[in-house]
């Protein structure tokens, strides 16, 4: 007799349904999965016969033949047990084909026929909901990543046997919906930004702050130069504060990868604020892209919607650092292998703190005590691709006494954030019915038709283009920091004085790389 259930499987952060189809015939006993399996699925033949034997369900000698629909694409994992299972007995006519109609199977089985919980459920689950599938059957553990799709009715089982009695209409059961539909509830609202630290701990440095504020409004990448405690990892820690919430879409995004990753444990690790990374300068370049036999998303990935934040950049290897060249212009990461290609996010503000030479106090000659051929090979690990794809660069002065001695009494990151959001407000109304969320998305194309110019100010710019011999790639970068500063004073156009301003932004970086 022949079955079908439907399960699921992960490429990347794409999601594909599995039909899992099983033939049991007579003959010779033998129990084969075919359909690429990897080194996990096929385990799955000596799990399931085991767990079943353990809650009192013996199955005969017969030969046993299991197919996973479409057969081309590479299956890893252990999400394939429960599936598989359950489509044995209903091939031996222990439940009805019926039982399993519009339900989704997801859940490794243990020995003793308990369900554990598995990786990836949640892109899996909305592909369900968008291919018109209505019920799941999960782990115990991960019901309530299931119900945060609010078109799905998420089933909580705890071993396989209640799974059965459930199908076969012995036990009623009722979905997991409270603790996700609380937790979709908070993504809607905005999610939280309480107990963060706060902008008004920062004393002084006006500028600085000024320049974390247009880096927020425009999601644009941000190096913070200066000597050590002027305040740069202070001020990049806070970052996060004062940026647009996630919206639902953002949040069930940047969910899925976490998910994919393992690291979705609970309904109160749900990403509902923008992700904060900040890996040590040890880093290895496949740990910050991601990779592996069979690939998982890298740090980059995890930070996708939020910040990366590399403290102490010239301590990275230079190989490493420029790893990131592709993910800060196409948004995402491609890794391929043997067995196919993987793509995963990777739209993240990258936000870099340095020292300018190893000592930390040049160009003060006072206390700097390094040559110039240390300070040069020093500032050449950060290469000049890498130094052009940062939209502000901008120096932490020395805290003066008075600064220090006055306490946090600067602005909350609660208004700054108010001003942000405005910002973003006028960004959304922009690029409505496009791909573009910040002014840093947009590409040549679109700095052309939403950065136009005025007379004057394509006049400053040419001057200022050959006086600073920049590169075209630097000239859009300009552009789109200036449309943010005027989205923050409100201004429907690009004035000089946004422009001077932006340029400003671009100045660190040549006293100290020139």
């Amino acid at each position: 007799m022949l079955s079908t259930t439907t399960s699921g499987a992960v490429y990347g952060v794409c999601s594909h349904l599995i039909e899992v189809e099983v033939d049991v015939s007579s003959g010779l006993p033998c129990f084969q999965i075919v359909g690429l399996p990897g080194s996990e699925v096929r385990e799955a033949r000596e799990r399931v016969k085991v767990a079943l034997k353990n809650v009192g369900i013996k199955l005969p000698p017969v030969c046993i033949n299991i197919n996973l629909s479409p057969a081309d694409l590479p299956k890893n994992g252990t999400m394939f047990d429960l599936p598989v299972a359950v489509g044995i007995l209903i091939a031996l006519g222990q439940l009805a084909q019926e039982s399993v109609q519009d339900t989704l199977l997801l859940g490794e089985l243990g020995l003793s026929g308990e369900l554990k919980p598995v990786k990836g459920v949640l892109p899996i689950v909305r592909e369900a909901a968008k291919r018109g599938i209505k019920r799941c059957l999960l782990p115990q553990e991960n019901a309530w990543e299931g119900a945060l799709i609010p078109e799905m009715e998420s089933v909580g089982m705890g071993d396989v046997k209640e799974a059965v009695d459930f199908l076969a209409g012995k036990i009623e059961k009722s979905g997991a919906g409270q603790e996700g539909a609380e937790t979709l509830s908070r993504m809607l609202s905005g999610g939280t930004v309480s107990g963060q630290p706060d902008f008004a701990e920062i004393n002084g440095q006006q500028g600085l702050k000024r320049a974390a504020e247009v880096a927020a409004a425009g999601f644009h990448n941000l190096l913070i130069i200066g000597a050590p405690g002027s305040g740069k990892t202070m001020l990049a820690r806070r970052i996060p504060s004062i940026l647009p919430p996630l919206s639902l879409e953002e949040g069930l995004e940047v969910s899925t990868i976490y998910s994919i990753s393992g690291l979705l444990q609970s309904a109160a690790s749900v990403k509902m604020t923008r992700p904060f990374l900040n890996p040590h300068h040890t880093i290895t370049g496949r740990a910050l892209v991601g990779g592996g036999r069979i690939p998982a998303p890298g740090v980059i990935s995890l930070a996708h919607r939020g910040v990366l934040f590399l403290d102490e950049l010239p301590e990275f290897k230079r190989e490493t650092l420029d790893i990131l060249r592709q993910p800060l212009e196409d948004k995402q990461v491609q890794i391929a292998r043997s067995s196919g290609s993987y793509v995963y996010p990777a739209d993240f503000m990258l936000v870099g703190a340095m020292n300018p030479c190893p000592c930390g106090f040049y160009p003060d000659r006072d206390r700097c005590r390094c040559t110039p051929y240390e300070v040069r090979r020093y500032l050449s690990r950060v290469s000049g691709p890498i130094l052009d794809r940062m939209d502000i660069c901008v120096e932490a002065l020395p805290m003066r006494f008075a600064e220090i001695a006055a306490g946090g009494c600067g602005e909350t990151s609660a208004r700054v954030r108010e001003r942000v959001m405005a910002a973003r407000e006028r960004q959304t109304a922009r690029f409505a019915g496009t791909n573009l969320h910040f002014n840093a998305d947009m590409g040549a194309g679109e700095v052309e038709r939403f950065c136009a110019l005025g007379e004057q100010e394509k006049a400053y710019m040419e001057k200022m283009f050959a006086a600073m011999q920049l590169s075209a790639r630097a000239y859009h970068r300009i552009l789109k920091v200036a449309r943010t500063i005027a989205d923050l004073d409100g201004s429907e156009r690009i004035e000089e004085t946004h422009l001077a301003e932006a340029i400003c932004y671009r100045q660190s970086d040549r006293k100290f790389w020139n």
